[in-house]
This record gives C-alpha cells, structure tokens and sequence, in this order.
C-alpha cells in the first residue's frame, strides 16, 4: 500500500516512540526482540513480518532515531541488533584528544569525533532522503534546531507543510543528515547544518533529547493527532496504541552532605540528566492520565500510578488512547534481581553512561530479560492487528 494511502486509511492507528539515551539503545533493541516476536506470532508468524508492518508511525530521538529509521525501512530487530552493536562500538570509539594541538578546536567543543558516525550512518543509510518510497510507514526524526530554539518533528507525511513546498523541502532531506541532527548531543557531537530549503538560511540542529522530547513518545502524539499536523488521526483508546520504550534509568541519590557541596562542575555534569529525567517522568505523567494504561509507572509516592486518574474518560471510561510504557531501572537492587547477579556501583555506572559502548552487549541483554516478564501478548489487543492490506 502507498505510504500516503496507509497514512489516510481509516481504522486504528499504531504508534511506536523510542528514548534517546546513547548507547543505552541496545536496552531498547532487547524490548523491541520481544514486541517483534509477540506481534509476528499474532499475524500468523511469518519470518518477513517487521515492525513496519505493524506500525503506522514509528518515530525516536538520538538514539531512538537511529533505531526507529531501521525500523521504518523495514529492517527486523536482529539486522538492527547486528548494525547497532557495530556501529556503537565505532561512534564511541574515537574521542578527541585534549593534548593534540590539531584536534584543539574541536576538543572544547565536542568530545567525540563525529567522522566515525557519519560514516555509520551513511553506510546504513546511503543516499535516502527523508521522502524515500523506501521508507515503509509513517517515521519522525526528533531534532532540536538550535538557532531558533524550537524543537523539529521531521517527518515524512507527503502533506505536511515544509514536505514539498515553497516553506521548505525536508523530503529531500537525507536521512543519514536528519538522524545526526537529532543524534548530536551537545559536548559529546558538533552540531548539524542541514539545507532545509524553501529558500530558508541553513539550520543547526542539535540532539532533540536536548528538549522535552527525549522520551518523544507525547511529541509522537501531538503529531498523529494535532490539526497543524498533517497526520490528523482521532483520539481514543480504539483508536490509537501508543507504545513507548526506554533506554533505562538512572536512579539520583545523592546525600544532601554531597549536593550542598557541588561545584559548578558537578552541576554541569548532573543538571541534564536531571532535566532529561524530568521531561521523561512529565510525558509519563500526561500520557498515564490521558489512558488506562496496563504497564502504569508509580510516579511518586503522592499520586502513585494513577489508576483513577483519567483527564478525559473517552468512550467506554478507557482514556483518550492506550498506551504501553517499557522501561528498566538501571540500579543495584533492580539489577541484582533481574540478572541473579550482584553489581557493583562501579558497574552500574558504567551502564548508566550513555557513551561506554563496551556495556551495549550487557545492555541488550538487561532489556531481553525484562521484556521476558514484562511485556504481554495481552498488551497487544486484536482491534490493533493490522490489515492484510498492510502486512
């Protein structure tokens, strides 16, 4: 089916959103091995089933929008899994060093060489540009234009505004160029300039986890449904699944001895990811209130899971739609249990740390082993199946 045919078809819509977090992707890709057998085993367990089969729109920030561009070109998990473990290993591979005079420019502006994953992304990517028939479904690339301050949805909806038009031409795009957009993660990646067209002054874009969209899936949602938008899809629990993964947390718990007595430096270094924390938990808490969710998150002590808290009840007191949430805590106790093994702290930060790629084997495993108990066949009720006419 055309790709704008399958945008416009009526029907349910479904929604997959991926968490930036570095190569802490690798947790995700475990999550994603198990909704991808769970799915392909509902549409009659055909090895060429994909997630692009399934989902209309699938969309991510960083690294999220590495995998979610995989996906949406129709790659299964495994060939994702093969390229990611290659491609971590390389991204994080080759850091500036602070003693080369050569390097000096670059090094106090970035701490990672950005060579090693553009030519990454090229050789997955090559010559597509974001308008590609080549793309399956519905995708959208997560970026945060940093000279005008304002967070980008690149998407490839042939009606959007700045698809084709004299506002701007982001189908011709490249894909490798819009995925680094939304990858360069300030003090790790340079900004990206990219030629947006229209007649418009080039941009520079910098990682969208630099926004409230790291954890896009809430952005996800104002795209399929807000009327400037093109997608235009209606509201309610029949109507749209929203699936969101994670690349796991951080769990602060710092004494308040040590946080009083923070430098400026261990606050340039805590400040983000607190931020980054923040904007995740307040999409959970909107997205938690907007649905019946099976897979709530406790958000506090104070208002809990909010299981009788729906914003607006939708037909049958169900929510606006339904939403899953997949995600694991990346700390001691949780850890301990999960893989029948005891961690260190040391260890434990070396998973936090969104640039050790030597954890993204370990990572992939963690998110396997969680999606073992924690997601369900169940999750995945049969008015989402796709049409044959998709599939």
């Amino acid at each position: 089916m055309p790709l704008l045919d399958r945008l416009k078809a009526p029907g349910p819509k479904r929604i997959l959103a991926l968490d930036g977090g570095g190569i802490r992707g690798a947790l995700t890709i475990g999550y994603l091995q198990k909704i991808e057998a769970i799915l392909r085993a509902q549409h009659g367990g055909d090895a060429a089933f994909r997630l692009s089969h399934y989902f209309d729109l699938i969309g991510g920030t960083s690294t999220g929008a590495i995998i979610a561009a995989c996906l949406a070109t129709g790659m299964s998990v495994a060939e994702i899994k093969e390229k990611y473990f290659e491609l971590g290993g390389r991204i994080f591979g080759k850091k500036y060093k602070w003693w080369n005079v050569f390097q000096l420019d670059d090094v106090i502006k970035a701490g990672y060489n950005e060579k090693p994953l553009e030519e990454e992304l090229q050789k997955v990517f090559g010559s597509l540009q974001l308008g590609s028939s080549e793309i399956k479904t519905g995708l959208c690339i997560v970026a945060k234009r940093a000279d005008t301050n304002s967070v980008w949805p690149l998407h490839n909806h042939p009606e959007g505004r700045f698809y084709n038009s004299a506002d701007g031409t982001n189908k011709d795009i490249l894909l490798w160029k819009a995925i680094r957009a939304s990858t360069a993660a300030p003090t790790y990646f340079l900004p990206q300039v990219i030629e947006v067209g229209g007649g418009l002054p080039d941009a520079a874009f910098v990682d969208g986890g630099v926004s409230m969209a790291n954890n896009p899936a809430l952005q996800l949602l104002m795209v399929a449904t807000l009327k400037g938008f093109p997608f235009r899809w209606q509201m309610g629990a029949d109507d749209i699944l929203v699936v969101s993964v994670g690349t796991g947390m951080s769990r602060l718990q710092s004494i308040p001895a040590k946080i009083t007595g923070n430098t400026l430096l261990d606050w340039a270094k805590d400040i983000p990811d607190m931020l980054m924390q923040d904007a995740s938990w307040h999409n959970q808490i909107i997205l938690q209130w907007l649905s019946a969710s099976p897979t709530r998150w406790e958000i506090d002590t104070e208002i809990g899971k909010m299981e009788q808290d729906l914003l607006v009840s939708g037909p049958g007191g169900k929510g606006m739609i339904s939403y899953l949430r997949y995600n694991f805590w990346l700390a001691k106790e949780e850890l301990d249990r999960l893989m029948n093994k005891p961690y260190s702290q040391k260890q434990v930060d070396d998973l936090v740390e969104m640039s050790n790629a030597d954890s993204r084997f370990e990572l992939f495993d963690i998110g396997q082993k969680a999606a073992e108990s924690e997601v369900a066949a169940a999750h995945f009720p049969d008015s989402f199946k796709v049409p044959k006419t998709i599939a």
